[in-house]
């Protein structure tokens, strides 16, 4: 199974929005640190928001976040509403020319698998996706988000005491 462009664009996008831990984004800025085109993730941006993972702010100062906490944005749930088609073969649909589609087991087994992985993909949240929170910070040059700085804790420094005898 090849996800599409769109749906990559789509969790780049809410993986960015995340990492940023609340703070406004632009889509210019998102586009800018993944070398994607801008008019392309307009598009998704505008859909992400109508499925309601994301919210705007228009006006100067203004720009996009996420809407919903991480763990509650389903990697599976964001593949089936960005995916527009999920037939792996021509007779998913209903349509086709296939001869062998009235005595087909491999439709049955694409149709199993196509279930098996969503449903493996519904075993992952967003928040699981930005786990490795410094690193992917570190990748798209951007500061760890306050729950990782909050976790980097100074050294301990010990001091000694003489003791006098």
């Amino acid at each position: 199974m090849r996800l599409t462009r769109y749906t990559d664009y789509a969790f780049r996008t809410l993986m960015y929005l995340a990492l940023k831990d609340g703070d406004l984004s632009t889509i210019e800025e998102i586009a800018d640190r993944y070398h994607i085109s801008n008019n392309h993730l307009m598009k998704v941006v505008h859909q992400l928001g109508l499925a309601g993972y994301i919210e705007t702010t228009r006006g100067k100062g203004g720009g996009i976040r996420l809407a919903k906490k991480p763990s509650q944005i389903n990697v599976g749930e964001v593949v089936r509403r960005t995916e527009s088609d999920m037939d792996l073969v021509e007779c998913f649909g209903g349509g086709g020319s296939c001869r062998l589609t009235p005595a087909c087991v491999l439709k049955s087994a694409l149709h199993k698998g196509l279930k098996a992985f969503l449903r493996e993909l519904d075993q992952f949240t967003l928040a699981d996706l930005i786990r490795p929170e410094r690193a992917l910070a570190g990748l798209l040059a951007l500061e760890p988000p306050p729950r990782a700085r909050s976790r980097i804790q100074a050294p301990q420094v010990r001091v000694a005491r003489a003791s006098s005898v």
